[in-house]
Parts: C-alpha cells; structure tokens; sequence
C-alpha cells in the first residue's frame, strides 16, 4: 500500500483548511463574496493542471484556453440535451477535452521549446476562430451558448417535467449558488492538487521531472519521452476542461472569449507568479491575479476619496491623482510591477520567497542571536 509521506499528507490538510476556509479569512480583505471565492477555486484549479505540463515537464503551452473553453461548451450542452445535473457536465467536459487534448497534444509534441508553443497557440487561435464562423450552430457564435427554458434536457423530462423559469445548474437537485457553488468548486480544487500531489511523488512523476532536467540525455539511453509527455499534456488539459465545466456551472454560458490567447497568457502569469513547478505556488498566483482583477478594478476615485478623507484636502486630492493610476483601469499595472518585482528579486514566484523566508526564521544562530558558524569534524 502506497501511503503518502507526512510531508506530503501535512501539506495537503493544509492546503484543505485554507480553501474551506477562505470566507472567513479573506473577509477582512473584501473578497469573501461567494462569485469571487468560485472563480478563486476554478483558476487555481486551471493554474494546478497547467503546473503539470509546464512545471513539472518542462513543455510551455501557450493554448490551454482552447481545453478550458472546451470543457465549458461541453459542460453548457449537456445542460441543454441531458440534465442540469452539474456532475455529468464535469464528466463529458473531462473526456471531450481530454480527446480534443490528445489530438492537439499528439500533433504538437512532434516539437519542443518554442515551437512546440507557437504550436499550442497556433491551435488554440484556430479553435477561437472556429467557435466564431465555422462551427457557428455549436458554439452560437459571438453571443455564446446559453440555457433556454426550450432546452430538451431529455434526462431530466424522462423523471419529471422540467422545472418552470431560467434553468440553472444543480447538484441532486439542489441549487448550487452562492457559498453552495464554493464548496462545490472547492471540493474539485481539493480533489484536483491531491491528484498533482500524488502525481508529482509519483514514478510518472519523476519521469516527468527528468524529461524536464534533460530530455535529450534521456533520449540516448533509449527511453521513450513521448508518452509521458503526451500523457501530461493530455492530463493538464483535462484539469483545464474541468475547470472550464466549473466556470460553467457558476455561470451558464459558454463563448469563444474563453478560448483567447489572453486567457492562455494568464493561466501562465498565473505559475509563474506563485512558481513553477510547485504545487501551493500556481494557486497563489492564481488567486492573486483573481484578486487584484476583482478587487483593485473596482476601486475607482469616489472610493479612493473616502479612503483619503482623513488626510488635508490638497494633499488628498494628490494620493487619489495618484493611486488612481495604479488601481480602476490600471489595475494592470500593479499586476505588471508586481510579476516584474516577483521575476527580478524571485526568479522561483512567490513560493521561492517563502522558501527564504522559512530558511531564515529556522537558520542555526549562536548564543548572541548571531548565526552560528558549523565547521565540520575533522576526517
């Protein structure tokens, strides 16, 4: 029986404390509201699935918004033809995407570095594109596919007539809005870093962090890298489906914006703040840039003149002048002097800053508070 280290088993329970209990400590912060606490919880499920094809092989994809819209379409059709029953969507928005990552995986791993990602991106605009002309009847083009009150949804008529007014998503038949919908994405939040956590300690695991170390070494020996690396290709995109089918469920409608490269660019800000090839560091990020989206933007001078109040007028008027620059609009840039501060004075994202921070809290000191100097015994 494979039994999960302590290190391993204390880190999750962690990991499973904070999230249930994020109403509570991030309330002080303002962002203890049930629609942002839900996309909290989908974009660090994206940011953990992306980690296992970027952080731990080494393969940056720059067209993971392909699978995440993917599953959402996915999740929105089986709401119209089956049942409002959220956990067959998340179960045909994982297998479509993990079929349609399979197809696009198996073309783009034919290369590596660079191409490999002008590639994923290179399929991730055409699927834009396509979810806006060609496949029109399917995706209903730039208005997005929504829920109608004429849905068949044959599973749930076949028990029962269909419920009367704007059809909404369901868990059993219970709602699942508000501090519901949370716990409902929190429970796949935690499901989906258990599985990374077990994935990344794993012997597939190490395989991946050796390709990643030096895939050509590995090659020469005569190991096979293309299916491990197809295989995490094939596995992140299914963790950006799932992700997808959750959006979906919090907010029934499906467009091809989802697919953008924007959207593909953020789930890789996203690693890379918090640090790659981590597995705590991709949801910080995440939830950093969900915060800063939804909290910061939303500040605009009103606010800022209340907050100012107390200072004296003129100079007031000149801190509203200036924060407003950084907050409202230009929210994106405190995002940008934030990841640049993270990239120059901590290569590793946020989590090689707590690694240091950690390092010296705990680091040995002499009877003075100085450190104390270890010297080795003699041989």
């Amino acid at each position: 029986m494979n039994v999960m280290p302590r290190n391993d088993l204390f880190l999750f329970l962690g990991f499973t404390i904070v999230v249930l209990a994020m109403p509570i400590w991030l309330a002080p912060f303002g962002a203890a509201y049930p629609d942002l606490l839900q996309r909290f919880m989908i974009f660090g499920l994206f940011a953990v699935g992306f980690n296992i094809l970027f952080g731990l092989t080494g393969y940056l994809s720059f067209g993971h918004a392909a699978f995440f819209g993917v599953g959402s379409y996915a999740a929105v059709w089986s709401f119209k033809l089956f049942t409002l029953d959220a956990l067959p969507a998340m179960i045909l928005a994982i297998l479509v995407s993990g079929v349609f990552a399979l197809v696009i995986g198996y073309l783009s791993l034919r290369r590596s570095g660079i191409y490999f990602s002008i590639l994923t991106l290179a399929f991730a605009q055409m699927s834009y594109n396509l979810a806006y002309s060609v496949l029109t009847p399917i995706t209903n083009g730039e208005t997005g596919l929504q829920l109608t009150i004429s849905d068949p949804r044959h599973l749930d008529r076949l028990f029962g007539e269909a419920a009367p007014g704007q059809p909404v998503p369901t868990l059993l038949g219970q709602s699942l809005g508000g501090y519901a919908g949370f716990y409902f994405c929190a429970g796949f939040l935690i499901l989906g870093f258990f599985i990374a956590q077990r994935i990344s300690g794993s012997p597939f695991g190490m395989m991946l962090k050796g390709i990643k170390s030096n895939q050509t070494r590995m090659n020469y020996t005569g190991f096979n890298t293309k299916p491990y690396t197809l295989a995490a290709f094939v596995i992140s995109g299914m963790y950006a489906g799932l992700a997808g089918a959750l959006l979906a469920v919090t907010d029934p409608l499906a467009g091809a914006e989802r697919m953008q490269w924007t959207a593909s660019g953020e789930v890789v800000l996203m690693t890379i703040l918090g640090g790659v090839g981590t597995l705590v560091g991709p949801v910080i990020g995440a939830w950093l840039i969900k915060y800063f989206e939804n909290i910061l933007s939303a500040l605009n001078d009103q606010v800022l003149a209340r907050f100012y109040s107390f200072l004296p007028e003129g100079f007031a008027d000149t801190m509203v002048t200036i924060t407003s620059k950084f907050v409202g609009e230009g929210w994106f840039l405190t995002l940008g002097l934030v990841f640049v501060l993270v990239v120059v004075f901590l290569p590793g994202g946020i989590m090689e800053g707590v690694r240091r921070l950690w390092h010296w809290v705990n680091r040995p000191r002499g009877p003075k508070g100085t450190a104390a100097v270890r010297t080795q015994p003699a041989e």
